[in-house]
């Protein structure tokens, strides 16, 4: 089975472009999202620890929709630090990663999680220090299928990948902008979960220090690279029981527009849709049905 979705739902350039503005008495984004896509990457938990009672309500509002799935993205305190400072304070993310899972069982009560993301910076090369600290990673987290997306060419050699594989992490496919030290675009599944997560290719704006977040993943994919994707998707499809293609250029909601768009490639149905989206994209009148407020919420 293959789902589609976009990573994080909480985006202010998406007001207008996918979500109404004004938004009406009672709206939540995930009621719209639910009904394009069957799943999606909860982006908050990187930047802060899930709340038993906010995952609550995130299965409440999906309940109509026994397929949907989320994948946390795990925190930035157990990834986006050195291996020396994980090292000091093993002690405190111990306590992080119970109050992470505490945090996510509503979803996991309801059968609603399907994994962590464990992303880690390109800086995060393979070698027996950063081995470690995911083998004490996935120590934290016994119970969960974890996927791991690392951006340096050096995870993807054949000890690399067979350590990730005895870890049993899924080692993620991505798609970036270009470079000779960037993940190929195939490798040997490592685990159940295929994963393939898509960033855009804005090369002029994601190698330069000064860019910000918006200005890397402003990307919209071309109908051509689109074509290229859902290959891929299906590969990772065929390979792995249970996979995910999370679009994750999220400027001005072209994560969207993309996702919509790779759905109906793999499907050959219209997805249901937003009339925000299909104004802001209008090339996506082909590939959606749109819908209106009314029907939407």
């Amino acid at each position: 089975m293959i789902r589609i979705g976009p990573a994080g739902w909480s985006y202010p350039d998406w007001d207008g472009r996918v979500y109404p503005s004004p938004k009406p008495p009672g709206f939540h984004p995930l009621v719209l999202l639910s009904k394009s896509f069957a799943c999606i990457e909860i982006n908050s938990t990187f930047y802060a620890l899930p709340r038993a009672e906010h995952a609550q309500r995130w299965v409440e509002l999906v309940r109509e929709h026994p397929r949907f799935r989320f994948i946390a993205k795990l925190n930035r305190d157990f990834t986006h630090i050195t291996t020396r400072e994980a090292e000091e304070r093993a002690g405190v993310l111990e306590g992080h990663a119970r109050a992470f899972n505490a945090g996510l069982v509503p979803l996991q009560r309801a059968k609603r999680l399907a994994g962590l993301l464990v992303q880690f910076p390109i800086s995060f090369l393979f070698g027996k220090d950063e081995v470690r600290r995911l083998g004490r990673l996935r120590a934290l987290f016994p119970d969960t299928p974890l996927v791991l997306e690392v951006r340096h060419e050096s995870w993807f050699t054949p000890p690399a990948r067979d350590t990730v594989r005895g870890l049993s992490y899924s080692l993620a496919y991505i798609d970036l902008p270009a470079a000779w030290n960037h993940p190929p675009p195939w490798h040997e599944p490592t685990g159940p979960v295929g994963y393939l997560r898509l960033h855009g290719r804005n090369s002029e704006h994601w190698f330069r220090e000064e860019s910000g977040r918006d200005q890397r993943y402003d990307y919209l994919y071309a109908p051509g690279e689109l074509a290229e994707i859902a290959q891929r998707a299906r590969a990772v499809g065929e390979a792995h029981p249970e996979t995910y293609v999370i679009t994750n250029n999220h400027f001005g909601g072209k994560a969207v527009a993309n996702a919509l768009e790779i759905a109906f490639l793999l499907s050959g149905e219209k997805q249901p849709a937003p009339p925000e989206i299909v104004a802001a994209f209008p090339r996506l009148a082909g590939a959606v049905r749109p819908e209106g407020q009314g029907s939407l919420f």
